[in-house]
């Protein structure tokens, strides 16, 4: 059952599903939360993971700090929350702005992660192919805020502002960094996503144990478009991490098997 933690001297709302399987956490995408999400990966991992999952500062039931939505603050929020709650090496997937943080705990804390699933991330800013202004949040978003967030109704619209302007300017993780990740990296992007194509490739030619996946007929919002097939691809992933053998490699050529 969800609840809130204490987590070095903030309430945090954590989800866990009782299991005693490897340890599986799910990363929200920014400005959304947890309950946006999980529904659509917890029936198919649930009975062989141990789920875990919570809303970071300023984001859902989960009330703002201080800096809270700069990266820096999140991937030392994600950090504290895997070793504090967690307690383990865990399977990290994230889906956009949780992408960026799983990715980056990878590169600074390696031993913390088994797996990476990054789902419609980047690692630099100038990756998205459209400008995204403010947009005034419609009706159910407000109605949404209002009963979910500890903080005050008019922040929702400070918030997005907020956001809006970090974006301009992070993340900014450098793609000699990006090889450093030597955890098996599965890479997913919808075939009309706002991340550019030739962006996400550029993470899979860098993360050497990575693969890489392009749904088709879906946008960022992947996850939701395409519930089952999305579940499916993290499903087989998490459940057979070796390194992949094909019957033609092209770019894993150094890593087959003699014949």
């Amino acid at each position: 059952m969800p609840d809130y933690i204490d987590l070095r001297g903030h309430q945090v709302y954590s989800y866990e599903w009782e299991n005693n399987g490897e340890a599986v956490v799910l990363l929200h995408g920014g400005l959304s939360q947890t309950s946006h999400w999980d529904y659509v990966l917890t029936p198919d991992l649930e009975p062989d993971f141990h789920l875990f999952a919570y809303d970071r500062s300023g984001h859902g039931f989960t009330a703002d700090q201080s800096e809270s939505f700069h990266f820096k603050y999140q991937i030392r929020e994600a950090i504290a929350y895997l070793e504090d709650v967690v307690k383990e090496p865990a399977h990290l997937i994230g889906w956009s702005d949780g992408g960026i943080i799983a990715m980056s705990i990878a590169i600074a804390r390696p031993e913390l992660v088994k797996s990476l699933a990054l789902i419609g991330a980047n690692y630099h800013h100038s990756a998205t192919v459209i400008e995204m202004p403010f947009a005034e949040p419609s009706d159910e978003d407000k109605a949404e805020y209002a009963i979910t967030s500890p903080d005050a109704p008019h922040t929702l619209v400070e918030k997005i502002k907020k956001m809006l302007h970090i974006w301009e300017s992070e993340p900014d993780i450098p793609v000699s960094d990006l090889a450093k990740i030597q955890c098996p990296t599965l890479i997913i992007a919808g075939d009309d996503d706002v991340i550019s194509h030739e962006h996400t490739l550029s993470m899979y030619r860098a993360i050497e144990l990575s693969q890489l996946a392009i749904m088709p007929g879906t946008s960022h919002i992947a996850p939701k478009e395409k519930p089952a097939l999305f579940s499916a691809l993290v499903h087989q992933f998490l459940t057979d991490l070796n390194y992949p053998i094909t019957k033609m490699p092209i770019r894993r050529v150094s890593n087959q098997p003699a014949e």
